[in-house]
């Protein structure tokens, strides 16, 4: 899918000028009001492969500056992002992404209510406001991040600790107009987020660390917040927050039952800083770069009444963790290679050149046959493309 400079300036303005009258909209209108008013202002896109309130994406240092809103935590105050909702309408109002499978989290553990307001407006000048939104959890980030290497790099040792952890605390919430919302806490009384780089509480923004990726062959950015696993949650970087593993379903990305989306890490791809195939858990263990994983959906959707034109109405930024091996076999033939799509992900797998990671983990029959691990990381996407 082609995608310019121009069309992207062009898709930030409708959105400049459809968040100046945010406040005049209710947060909870049906999708098919807010998708005919969308398609009326602009033929671009509703939801752009680039977030859109992204206050600064700097692709060189894979960094992202995003608004920051101010919330109550069960021991004082708690700051958040707002990544993604199950409202078209808050999404195109906000610049965030859309994400409707989230919908089907709803009841079960890996969604909380939350009590108060709405989420309230970000402004510059008023970060000494009170909260709008008290949360019921929240992360304590004062542990310490500790990634330790197994024998082979990856799998981590046992001793590996993530850097932030709640037993209880999701970053998807439920207000009582029923809308989710995806908020990922990144500081709190207890400490910041391990992914952030750096707070501005006076200007109401913060700075987070994006991982690289991939997506039908094109480069994907991503903010990883929380994960299920401690392992999966300390390499990277996310907070240890089982409760999200209650969101259907591992094995599962149909529109009608899931809350997920696929991503691939591959276990074992080539490795070496300089290696142009580079990619692999392996490598980012050895502190090569990114591991390079592949994800199955983006977020962006240019008519969401047409499906063939809506890639959010798959998309979720609860990443469904599918690790595939390269076999010994593939790599004695001199097969190994760097993968970038979720296509050839597939068909490398059906030639029996890969195997699933979790071999007793469920079959994803929509990911090719494909097993689960049963973990699942929240990551929103920044960037597809340029």
């Amino acid at each position: 899918m082609t995608r310019s400079n121009q069309r992207y300036a062009q898709t930030r303005r409708r959105f400049l000028r459809t968040t100046g009258v945010a406040g005049a909209l209710a947060l909870g209108a049906t999708t098919g009001s807010a998708t005919s008013s969308v398609r009326r202002q602009d033929d671009e896109d509703a939801i752009p492969p680039r977030f859109a309130s992204a206050i600064e994406i700097d692709v060189e240092n894979s960094t992202v500056t995003l608004p920051l809103y101010r919330g109550q935590g069960p021991m004082g105050e708690a700051l958040y992002v707002l990544l993604e909702t199950t409202s078209l309408r808050h999404a195109t109002n906000r610049g965030i992404n859309w994400s409707p499978k989230l919908a089907n989290a709803l009841g079960t553990d890996a969604v909380q209510q939350v009590d108060g307001r709405q989420p309230r407006a970000r402004n510059r000048g008023d970060a000494g406001t009170a909260a709008g939104i008290a949360f019921r959890a929240t992360p304590d980030f004062a542990p310490e991040r500790n990634v330790v290497p197994g024998p082979d790099g990856f799998p981590l040792a046992a001793d590996t600790e993530p850097g932030a952890v709640s037993e209880t605390y999701s970053p998807l919430v439920v207000t009582r107009r029923g809308v989710v919302y995806n908020a990922p806490h990144v500081a709190n009384e207890t400490g910041e987020h391990d992914n952030v780089v750096s707070i501005d509480r006076d200007a109401m923004e913060v700075t987070m660390a994006l991982t690289a990726g991939f997506y039908e062959g094109e480069r994907t950015l991503y903010v990883s917040t929380e994960a299920s696993a401690p392992d999966v949650a300390a390499l990277e970087g996310a907070t240890y927050a089982p409760a999200l593993n209650a969101a259907p379903a591992a094995g599962d990305r149909l529109t009608a039952t899931s809350a997920r989306e696929s991503i691939v890490p591959v276990v074992n791809g080539p490795m070496g800083s300089d290696n142009p195939n580079r990619q692999g858990l392996r490598s980012a263990v050895a502190g090569e770069g990114s591991p390079l994983n592949v994800v199955a959906e983006e977020q962006e959707c240019g008519d969401p009444s047409f499906r063939d034109d809506c890639d959010a109405l798959f998309y979720s930024p609860l990443w469904d963790v599918h690790p595939v091996v390269w076999t010994q076999q593939a790599i004695d033939d001199g097969q190994r290679r760097r993968l970038t799509s979720h296509q050839d992900v597939i068909a490398t797998f059906r030639r029996e050149q890969l195997e699933s990671g979790a071999p007793d983990g469920p079959v994803n029959e929509q990911l090719g046959g494909i097993r689960a691990a049963g973990a699942v990381v929240n990551c929103s996407l920044m960037l597809v493309g340029e």
